[in-house]
This record gives structure tokens, sequence and C-alpha cells, in this order.
């Protein structure tokens, strides 16, 4: 797997996440509690969330990613 199409997927996964965030916010201020359409996009926020979390945890244990400290000097 290329660099670029690594960093792809993240932002991808990000934009839905927020996408998914913002809707949350624009169900919550438009039904006034008369749906479930909040707490649905809400809920598909958190899921993302979690995927995103594991399928970097899984790249980094197969070694397709390296982690590296923010600021660490290469010795």
């Amino acid at each position: 797997m290329n660099e670029s199409l690594k960093i792809l997927l993240v932002v991808g996964f990000l934009i839905v996440i927020l996408w998914n965030l913002g809707a949350g916010l624009y169900y919550m201020l438009v039904d006034k509690g008369q749906s479930k359409r909040t707490v649905n996009a809400l809920t598909r926020r958190i899921a993302l969330s979690i995927a995103l979390i594991a399928i970097i945890l899984f790249a980094m244990w197969m070694g397709w990613i390296e982690p590296h400290g923010i600021g660490s000097n290469p010795r």
C-alpha cells in the first residue's frame, strides 16, 4: 500500500466522521428531539471513530505504518 493511499484513507474517514458530527448537530437543531436521526448520526460517528482506530492499530501491527514521536529527533 503506497503512502498516498494510506493518507487518503485516513483523511476520508475523518471527513465522514466530521460529516456525521455536523449531521447530528443539524438534526438536533431541526428535529428538536422528535426523531432518532441525531442519535443515529452520532452513533455512526462513534462507530467510524472506533473503526479508524482499529484500522490504524491493525496497520501498525502488520507493519504497514510505523509510529513516530512528535518532535522526536531520529538518530
